[in-house]
């Protein structure tokens, strides 16, 4: 009998994966450069405080904006082209970042380069998802975060090296960017449109043609008819119905859990870590920017190890492990900023211990997380919903960081974030269910505990054992 998936398919199934995570780079490039070009901006422009947050919250509004119009956007002009969309935005706003004539063109450029960055973190998932064969669906929809903690790191990489030329790097460092937004556009026009999409426009020539192209003809007539199935079902549904008594709290837990993994603070490194260590630790900006390669090896590191491990030990495992890390990292964090440059090396040491904890918990288990707790009609529903409160969180974080310290002191504002992580500990311990080697219809059990042959709470928080 002919395999589900052959070599020939296998390679290209991974290579349109591959060009489609190429958002993930950019992703991960455009939110991380903001850090290496801090130093530099708040000298040239002369900012205050809270112009810095707005320099650096603007791109997460636009992002707000981007992942609110994604599903309109893709569901009248299709993932692929909507992807093309995007793939324009982060070259035009790389090119005018490079080249603002006023801080307000600046606040302009980052705000496009959010609106491309929301709708990319919404759609590139969804895309890889609806193409890729079941039986290595999962591993290929981890291509996306992987590609984010790779742009992470080239930005920081990228800054320190040019961080060398000068008053003006934060331009090369900007426009850089460009290149790779040009291959991301180049690289889409290659890959096929979504069978799904293709499905819900009653193209089913289509849908089967690229089906087809991934797995076997048979396979394809399969698939077709699941997706038709699925199309129906989500024609039954509205938005409500996310809210109604029987997933109420999955809706909310999503919710939850969407907010604490942004206030626990993480972002704060992302992108304001240059510039504390400049101005906190007493370090020049070229070192400053040279600790944040550290910060980004580390970031890939973990995510590499969660994606490893993530299905033998279990989300909620890796959550609370990596909760409990942060919390000890953040607490000893505020005592090394008490003592200021003294404590540079202890600093250096609790940034990339809680960076290495969030990156293989929150980082990797919040995506998965939203895409196992709902059933398939409103999947992608509540993905938008849950996605939406990220970036708000990661907004109001961000927003905040900076006037937070000057009220308080850089160590007691890490010692907010070092409670917040206490907290998501115990949310995550009492509340928080393993999805681990369930199938979808068993986690869906999960929330009608009155029915016959449900688990116990206490059943609920030993994970599953994978089926041979």
């Amino acid at each position: 009998m002919q395999p589900a998936i052959d070599t020939y398919h296998r390679g290209y199934v991974y290579r349109i994966s591959a060009v489609a995570a190429l958002s993930g780079l950019l992703f991960g490039f455009d939110t991380a450069v903001i850090n290496g070009a801090l130093p530099f901006l708040r000298l040239q422009f002369r900012l205050t405080d809270f112009q810095v947050e707005v320099v650096a919250s603007a791109l997460l509004v636009g992002a707000i904006a981007g992942s609110i119009a994604s599903g309109w956007v893709s569901d009248r002009l299709g993932r692929r082209r909507a992807l093309i969309g995007c793939a324009i935005g982060f070259a035009a706003a790389s090119i005018y970042s490079a080249f603002p004539r006023a801080l307000m063109d600046l606040e302009a450029a980052r705000f496009i380069a959010g609106i491309a960055i929301g709708m990319a973190s919404a759609l590139t998932p969804v895309y890889i998802a609806e193409v890729a064969p079941p039986k290595i669906r999962g591993r290929l929809v981890c291509l996306n975060q992987l590609a984010i903690v790779c742009g992470i790191l080239i930005a920081y990489l990228g800054s320190w090296l040019l961080a060398r030329l000068g008053p003006d790097s934060w331009r090369w460092m900007f426009g850089v960017a460009a290149l790779p937004s040009f291959a991301y556009w180049a690289g889409l026009l290659g890959i096929p449109e979504s069978p799904r999409w293709l499905a819900s426009k009653r193209d089913d020539a289509g849908a089967i043609r690229v089906l087809a192209s991934v797995t076997t003809a048979e396979e394809a007539q399969l698939e077709l008819v699941e997706i038709r199935r699925s199309l129906i079902e989500e024609s039954r549904t509205t938005i409500s119905a996310l809210f109604s008594s029987t997933l109420r709290r999955p809706m909310w837990l999503a919710i939850v859990l969407a907010f604490l993994c942004q206030a626990t603070g993480i972002n704060t490194i992302i992108y304001y870590g240059a510039l504390l260590l400049q101005e906190h630790a007493s370090r020049t900006a070229s070192s400053a920017i040279a600790a944040n390669v550290l910060v980004g090896t580390v970031n890939l590191a973990g995510t590499i190890l969660a994606m490893a491990i993530i299905d033998k030990v279990g989300r909620r495992a890796l959550l609370l492990a990596g909760c409990a890390g942060m919390a000890v990292a953040l607490t000893v964090l505020g005592f090394a900023f008490s003592r200021q440059h003294q404590a540079y090396p202890l600093m250096v040491v609790c940034i990339l211990a809680y960076v290495f904890c969030f990156a293989f918990s929150w980082g990797a288990v919040i995506w998965t997380y939203m895409s196992e707790l709902f059933p398939n009609a409103l999947r992608a529903r509540a993905a938008s919903i849950s996605t939406m409160v990220v970036w708000i969180s990661t907004f109001l974080v961000t927003l905040t960081f900076l006037s937070i310290v000057h009220a308080v002191g850089v160590a007691r504002t890490y010692w907010i974030y070092a409670g917040m992580s206490a907290l998501s500990v115990i949310f995550i311990y009492f509340l928080v269910p393993e999805t681990a080697g369930k199938t979808l219809e068993e986690i869906q059990e999960y929330w009608h505990p009155h029915q016959e042959g449900i688990e116990t709470l206490t059943d609920r928080y030993v994970p599953s054992r994978p089926q041979p």
